[in-house]
C-alpha cells in the first residue's frame, strides 16, 4: 500500500456534495494510473461501485453513522491498517486524534465560521476545536476553490504554499443518464409549465425561502414553476411551512430527494438552474448544469462567482433582480449554454484527478 484514503466519515447519502466530490476525484485519479486503498464505512463499496472498480476498498465493521465510534475507529483500526502507507489522505476536513504521516487533509469549506448559527452547539464546538488543529498539523491541504484557500489562510494562518486547489470534477455521463421529460412531468405532476430547478438540501444558507418568495411573487405570473429537489436539512420545517400556503403550491413543487437519473432529467428539462446559496466551498450543481446543457443563475456569494466565471448569470440576493431571471435567461439562452459547455471543460473528472495526483506528488508520493 502506497496511498491510503480515509473516507470513514463518508456515510453514503448523508454527507452531501463532499461525497460526490471525493468519489469523482478518486475515479479521476485512477485515470492517471494512481491507485489507492480506500478505508470506508460498511456498505460503501455497494453504494459506490465506480470507486471499488478502480481502487481497493477496505470497509470498517460498522456504518460509521455514530461520530464517536467513527472517531475511535480512525484513531485505532485505521491507524493500524495504514501502517506502511507512504501517505494518508483524510477527506473529511479533520484529522483523527492519532494518525500517520505524511498527511493530506481535504477541507471542503469553513462555513461554520461565517454562519455559526446554522450549526448545532456540539457540532460547532467540535469544529472550532478540531479544524484549526487539523489544518495546522496537516502536511498538505487540498481545497476545492481559491475562495476556500483564502479563507483557510485567513482563519488559521496556514502558509498558502501548503494548500493545493483540487476542483470538483464532472463527466459526460450526467447528460446521458437521465429520466425522459414526459416521464418526469407525469411522475411529479408538473403539467406543461416551463421549469426553474434548484437541487439542494434544505439548509438555511441554501436560500430556499428567498427563492420560494421570488417564485410566488414573480415567476408564477410569467407561467414558470419552481422545482425544488434535495434532502432534508435543518431548515426543512420552515421551508415546508412556507410551501403549505395554497398560493405558493401553485408556483412551487418540492420533490425532495430523487434518484440521480431523475435529478439529471429535471435539470435537463429546465429553463435554467437557479442557485441562490449564501455559502459554498465550490457549488458543484452549477457546473453539473453546464455539463447537462442548461443556463445557470447563481448568487454572488462565496466561491460561486469564481466557479461560474462568465458562463452564468451572477446576481446579488435582491428579489427585484431575481424577478427578471426567466426573461434574462430567455434572451441569453444560446450564449449561456455555449459558455457553460466551454467552462465545464475545466472541471472534468480527469482534471480533478490530475490535480489530486499533483498534490500527492508534492509530498513525494505517486
Amino acid at each position: 500500500m502506497t496511498i491510503a484514503v480515509n473516507l470513514l466519515w463518508c456515510v453514503p447519502g448523508d454527507v452531501g456534495g463532499s461525497e460526490e466530490y471525493l468519489c469523482r476525484q478518486l475515479v479521476g485519479l485512477a485515470a492517471h494510473d494512481v491507485r489507492t486503498t480506500v478505508f470506508a464505512p460498511k456498505g460503501f463499496a455497494r453504494a459506490h461501485p465506480e470507486v471499488a472498480a478502480v481502487h481497493d476498498v477496505v470497509e470498517a465493521a460498522h456504518d460509521c453513522r455514530s461520530r464517536p465510534r467513527r472517531m475511535l475507529t480512525e484513531s485505532t483500526w485505521l491507524r493500524r491498517k495504514t501502517r506502511g502507507a507512504s501517505l494518508v489522505h483524510h477527506g473529511g476536513g479533520t484529522l483523527p486524534g492519532r494518525y500517520r504521516r505524511p498527511t493530506v487533509l481535504t477541507i471542503h469549506d469553513l462555513q461554520y465560521r461565517q454562519y455559526p448559527e446554522y450549526f448545532a452547539p456540539k457540532r460547532l464546538t467540535y469544529l472550532r476545536t478540531v479544524m484549526p488543529r487539523s489544518a495546522r498539523a496537516a502536511d498538505l491541504i487540498t481545497v476545492p476553490s481559491d475562495f476556500v484557500k483564502r479563507t483557510v489562510v485567513d482563519a488559521y494562518g496556514v502558509d498558502p504554499e501548503r494548500i493545493a486547489i483540487v476542483p470538483h470534477g464532472v463527466d459526460d455521463s450526467l447528460s446521458r443518464d437521465l429520466t425522459p421529460e414526459a416521464e418526469l412531468r407525469t411522475k411529479f405532476d408538473l403539467g406543461v409549465a416551463p421549469l426553474l430547478v434548484y437541487p439542494a438540501a434544505t439548509f438555511p444558507h441554501k436560500g430556499h425561502r428567498f427563492l420560494i418568495d421570488v417564485a410566488d411573487r414573480h415567476w408564477s405570473h410569467l407561467g414558470y414553476r419552481l422545482v425544488l429537489m434535495g434532502g432534508v436539512g435543518n431548515a426543512d420545517e420552515a421551508v415546508r411551512k412556507q410551501l403549505a400556503d395554497s398560493r405558493v403550491a401553485r408556483a412551487v413543487t418540492h420533490v425532495g430527494r430523487v434518484s440521480e437519473r431523475d435529478r439529471n432529467g429535471l435539470i435537463r428539462m429546465a429553463h435554467a438552474l437557479v442557485f441562490p446559496s449564501e455559502y459554498e466551498g465550490f457549488g458543484a450543481p452549477v457546473i453539473e448544469a453546464m455539463q447537462i446543457g442548461i443556463p445557470v443563475v447563481t448568487s454572488n456569494r462565496a466561491c460561486l462567482p469564481e466557479v461560474v466565471g462568465e458562463a452564468g448569470v451572477v446576481l446579488s440576493l435582491q428579489e427585484d433582480l431575481w424577478a427578471s431571471v426567466p426573461d434574462v435567461v430567455r434572451l441569453r439562452r444560446t450564449e449561456l449554454v455555449q459558455r457553460g459547455i466551454e467552462r465545464v471543460a475545466q472541471f472534468s473528472t480527469s482534471a480533478s484527478g490530475a490535480a489530486l495526483a499533483e498534490a500527492y506528488e508534492r509530498l513525494g508520493v505517486r
